[in-house]
């Protein structure tokens, strides 16, 4: 929280876009600091995300926020006007602490619950219609690609086979099978087995990497000239994602290195603020969930 307040560098007066309300921690915080014309925009695909921001923050004239992926984010800015005119963006990526802690919602290998793994649950397959129908090499596929999980073949031929008795409904279906799958002698030291695979499906039934790819790009076109974009990634997939994206920018043209020409000419779009920042020893302490975060923030240097 302290280094996102910190890397957003909030002006009172200023507009921000929260991409991921989630439960408000940050955007109450970047509230707080706002004045009276200050704006702060949010956006999140979790319906019972919106309803805790209508509940927090619904007498607050300052405050606006819109159900959907912050992919879409460059539509709702250019709807409201504000194209260009943004101070500020974070996208806090993956899944809340809520989501997680919810077993209804399915994205928790530890607890009971029915396999969906939706942000937004009003739309989409869930996961236990997805695997219910995907070919076995999809599966296989999606496992290996966004969970980078060795025994991806492994797994998908036990889904498949284990379907044409009985569908895999629950969060500890899938779970307890991956446990059988995998081989003792091959499991991460202290990782569950099925972390992996519910981290890849969980992120093919949301889009979240191509969202992000969509998102970073709006985020550039939002901001103001000298506005801040903050990313916060869980995992190494998106942190990949982010840090090629904020080094492509910063380059701009890739011109022969011999030419004499100033930096303005590169047409690159940001420069870094800081090197990756990762959560100190005290915060990891006070919450176990912050050891995987990195945070990344760029500041826009060209209108």
């Amino acid at each position: 929280m302290k280094e996102v307040l910190q890397a957003l560098n909030i002006q009172a007066s200023g507009v921000y876009f929260d991409g991921t309300f989630g439960r408000g921690g940050h955007a109450g915080e970047i509230l707080k600091r706002l004045g009276p014309s200050g704006k702060l925009l949010a956006m999140d695909k979790d319906p019972e995300a919106i309803r805790s921001a209508n509940e927090k923050f619904a007498n607050d004239k300052r405050f606006t926020i819109v159900q959907g992926s912050f992919a879409m984010m460059a539509d709702v800015i250019k709807r409201v006007g504000l194209t260009g005119q943004v101070n500020g963006v974070l996208l806090d990526l993956g899944v809340s602490s809520p989501q997680l802690d919810n077993a209804d919602r399915g994205f928790s290998f530890m607890k009971q619950g029915p396999l969906d793994m939706r942000m937004d649950t009003t739309q989409g397959l869930s996961a236990t219609e997805w695997l219910a129908q995907a070919e076995e090499d999809e599966i296989s596929t999606v496992i290996r690609d966004y969970g980078e999980e060795k025994f991806h073949y492994r797994i998908a031929k036990a889904i498949v086979e284990q379907r044409q008795s009985s569908v895999l409904m629950t969060t500890l279906d899938l779970a307890n099978l991956i446990e059988k799958v995998i081989p003792k002698k091959g499991r991460e030291k202290g990782k569950h087995p099925a972390t992996r695979t519910f981290q890849a499906i969980r992120i093919f039934i949301n889009r979240e990497l191509e969202d992000l790819q969509t998102g970073l790009q709006s985020a550039v076109e939002a901001l103001a000239l000298h506005g801040r974009m903050a990313v916060i990634s869980f995992h190494s997939l998106e942190d990949r994602i982010v840090k090629r994206f904020l080094r492509k920018k910063v380059q701009g043209k890739q011109l022969p290195p011999d030419l004499p020409v100033q930096y303005e000419d590169t047409g690159a779009e940001l420069k870094l603020i800081s090197k990756a920042i990762r959560p100190s020893k005290e915060e990891v302490e006070e919450n176990i969930r912050s050891r995987s975060a990195t945070l990344r923030i760029a500041e826009k240097i060209i209108e």
